[in-house]
């Protein structure tokens, strides 16, 4: 078996379903997320855009670097608000290769044709694949580095995941190396409800398309009509955890990993965690793993961050 063949075979057979969020991003999962971010609902984008169009020479005079550097970017999708980044550091003459990095190779040829476009000069080095797999392939460049993990991606991840996740960014990094974590902060769960519960359904549908995806690359056979989608957030914890939930008793022959899997009418499946934190939080976690903290940059309306950390 594949991961996703052994996920998916792991996480349906548990007691409490799950299938893990990474899997949403499949060519059409990724471009389901170009319409959850052009959302008036998801404010997300929007702040974190305006931190990278407003304070990029400040958090580029944060990280200090003296001479050539690689800027490199987990889970790029359309490098929207990076592109604000690259825009101040070309008008400025300032010698970086942008790597991005993501699972999905459409993601990357169309975001390299838009840089290549708007930016000529622009040294890019696009990866498809595995994060950790392609930083352990770059450890021996002795080139100082800005690693990029922006958009709430970390939201994604329990607490000790997270954890668990900056240990290792902390082992692909060198001395000096800088971070920059993209977190949502804790607010009115209203604003949070909207934001993940949207009126238009696209959410629902990114949730959907990975139960279309198991069809179409497992061999199974849900029907996406028998299925609903649902969160709830907790404020104390920050956790905003999405759901598929069975609107009907019903079995699923899943062909590829040999799998019948029995829902109950209201039975869920856990597809999505997505934490919000405050900076205290966040602190503590990184501090934990090895890395100092440098500056927050927050929107305007400080619902955002963009965090930079260095590794000691």
């Amino acid at each position: 078996m594949n991961n996703f063949e052994k996920d998916v075979f792991e996480g349906l057979s548990a007691s409490k379903k799950s299938l893990k969020s990474k899997y949403f991003y499949d060519d059409i999962g990724s471009r389901i997320f170009q319409e959850i971010m052009e959302m008036p609902e998801y404010y997300l984008t929007n702040c974190e855009f305006e931190i990278f169009q407003k304070q990029s020479e400040e958090i580029f005079n944060t990280l200090n670097f003296q001479s050539h550097f690689n800027l490199i970017e987990l889970g790029a999708g359309d490098g929207l608000k990076t592109a604000e980044l690259i825009r101040y550091l070309t008008a400025n003459k300032i010698s970086f290769t942008y790597t991005p990095i993501d699972i999905s190779q459409e993601a990357n040829e169309l975001l390299s044709a838009k840089l290549k476009l708007e930016f000529p000069e622009l040294k890019i080095s696009p990866k498809t694949g595995d994060y950790f797999e392609i930083l352990k392939d770059m450890q021996n460049d002795d080139t100082p580095s800005l690693l990029l993990f922006i958009g709430s991606n970390i939201g994604n991840y329990l607490t000790n995941e997270a954890a668990a996740l900056f240990d290792l960014f902390n082992q692909s990094m060198k001395a000096g190396d800088k971070l920059l974590i993209g977190v949502d902060l804790k607010k009115d769960p209203n604003i949070i409800h909207q934001a993940y519960f949207d009126p238009h359904g696209i959410t629902k549908r990114f949730n959907i398309n990975l139960l279309t995806r198991i069809n179409r690359e497992l061999g199974g056979n849900f029907n996406e009509n028998n299925f609903d989608f649902e969160i709830n957030y907790d404020p104390t914890t920050g956790e905003v955890k999405s759901y598929l939930k069975s609107l009907v008793q019903q079995k699923i022959e899943i062909k590829k990993i040999e799998l019948e899997v029995e829902f109950k009418e209201g039975e869920t499946i856990w597809t999505e965690l997505s934490k919000k934190y405050d900076l205290s939080e966040l602190k503590t976690l990184l501090q934990n793993a090895g890395f100092k903290t440098l500056q927050h940059f927050t929107d305007s309306r400080k619902y955002f961050s963009d965090s930079v950390f260095e590794k000691i």
